[in-house]
């Protein structure tokens, strides 16, 4: 792909976008149960919009520079900070999401470990139901991950068998409220007994859940204490582009006191250029995203954000109830908030899914890890309310499809042999035909034709086949396909995405 010769006219720029985005998931209107949430009301989005455009080239590099920057942010960190019960100690810093918020909160508590008790490599125990997040962190700072089972039965994290793997060497321990892939509370209380006893670390992840659970528990959901009014919790990620329902690139990490905070901060001199200070893990970084936060939190303000969280839960009831009455279709776990996962023992969830998409609906689909099995995951939004009735009755329809459909003995012997491979007896060539056998081949239509690898629009084969494979072989193999996806555009054209191409 190269430039055009001369630049584009306006209209044919956002033509071309139009295009570019023409398969892409709907994020508004409620038939998308994953990855966006809609409050439902579309002023929100305009003000939000508006706010992002108009700080969109600030910097937030240096707040000397923009103080309407750092004004922003201690306002919308301080938001945060009252809303997770913290008192004048607490801190906070925005981030680009729950994973930077994650990740930050590893580095802070590893490196406060390595001030305390000097070199050697840290640890961090956490559930398995804990967030991806942690194991990115993990692997980019170098920490030993302690993972600890869960209840087979609720999917909550052990407290015992959490406070259990605590050793000298255990930098920070976490617990999710809720966890994502089950929408299950883990017991914060229990587990901050212990770790505020021993001085530990206990960071919570309530990314997902932060926001919506204090109003939650004033509709009369039942929520068990989570946040700083817990003594022992140290720290606190909590996204607002999810129930806050600002736009993407909206997160915050908190912490009980600025001491604790320092550690995530950081600082280089000694170089020949300016001095880098750097509070979050971005350096240069447009002021949009925490403009259009602030501009949210504060246009939809508390009432707003009581009501939307009022459709939630109503949406979230019928759901559960509704699955509850289709046949063989179970709820995992006792979900309290607004994810729910649905399993299905007698049939294939994946083909459920497929059903669902061909129906209009996106639905997504989990791979089966440790106690939990295969699953469809809903996370359920303000805007849910609206098409809930109509969605359970195309997923009852769908899930009467996946009863239709009979497995035959190869393909049973052929997920079978998939369990048994050795990662590390693969080589680049045998990942290329595992590629082809999952059908991830070539782009053969749509506006990037021939540019890298694509999905086939049935995917209930591929998911059944990741889901086989052991969780190594799984990551190289999707790594390997992600390395397929991103490729520049061939032969250089100026015109590879055009209003007509597709």
């Amino acid at each position: 792909m190269t430039l055009p010769h001369s630049g584009l006219p306006r209209d044919e720029v956002f033509a071309r976008l139009d295009v570019l985005r023409r398969d892409d998931l709907d994020s508004r209107g409620g038939r998308t149960w994953a990855y966006v949430y809609d409050s439902g009301r579309a002023e929100v989005d305009e003000v939000a919009g508006q706010a992002y455009l108009a700080f969109l080239h600030e910097n937030g590099l240096d707040p000397t520079v923009f103080p309407s920057v750092l004004a922003m942010e201690n306002d919308v960190v301080g938001i945060a900070v009252t809303h997770l019960g913290g008192d004048e100690h607490a801190v906070g810093s925005f981030t680009s999401g729950g994973t930077e918020s994650c990740m930050l909160a590893v580095k802070a508590a590893r490196d406060r470990l390595r001030e305390r008790s000097g070199p050697g490599r840290a640890r961090v125990v956490l559930p398995d139901t804990a967030h991806a997040a942690f194991s990115k962190a993990a692997h980019y700072f170098d920490l030993e991950e302690v993972r600890v089972g869960v209840d087979p039965t609720t999917f909550a994290a052990d407290a015992a068998a959490l406070t259990a793997a605590i050793d000298e060497r255990t930098a920070l321990v976490v617990v999710s409220a809720p966890q994502y892939a089950h929408g299950v509370m883990d017991p914060v209380e229990a587990v901050a007994a212990v770790t505020a006893e021993r001085d530990v670390w206990l960071h919570v992840d309530a990314c997902i859940g932060g926001w919506l659970l204090p109003y939650a528990a004033r509709l009369g959901v039942e929520v068990p204490p989570f946040d700083f009014r817990v003594p022992g919790v140290t720290s606190i990620s909590m996204d607002l582009h999810k129930y806050a329902y600002c736009p993407k690139g909206a997160s915050v990490v908190l912490y009980r006191d600025a001491d604790l905070r320092r550690h995530q901060f950081y600082a280089c001199a000694d170089w020949s250029g300016y001095t880098v200070i750097n509070p979050t893990m971005q350096s240069t970084k447009s002021a949009g995203p925490l403009a259009a936060a602030w501009a949210t939190l504060h246009h939809v303000g508390d009432d707003g954000y009581l009501d939307v969280a009022r459709r939630t839960q109503a949406a979230t009831r019928r759901l559960i109830d509704g699955i509850a009455a289709i046949d063989g279709l179970e709820v995992l776990g006792d979900p309290r908030l607004s994810l729910v996962a649905a399993h299905a023992p007698a049939y294939d969830v994946f083909e459920v899914v497929d059903e669902m998409k061909r129906r209009g609906w996106y639905v997504q689909p989990q791979l089966a890890h440790g106690a939990s099995p295969a699953n469809v995951h809903f996370s359920v939004t303000a805007t849910s309310e609206q098409v809930v009735d109509a969605m359970l009755e195309d997923l009852a329809a769908a899930c009467e499809h996946a009863r239709g459909i009979e497995v035959s003995d190869e393909r049973r012997t052929f997920l079978a042999a998939l369990r048994g491979l050795d990662p590390d007896a693969f080589t680049p060539e045998m990942y290329a035909g595992l590629l082809a056998a999952a059908g991830l081949g070539r782009a053969a239509s749509g506006p990037n034709a021939g540019d890298g690898a694509a999905l086939p629009p049935d995917m209930a084969t591929i998911n059944a086949m990741l889901d086989a494979l052991p969780a190594a072989l799984r990551e190289r193999l999707l790594i390997a396909f992600l390395g397929e996806l991103f490729r520049p555009a061939p032969g250089g054209r100026a015109d590879a995405v055009s209003p007509g191409a597709g």
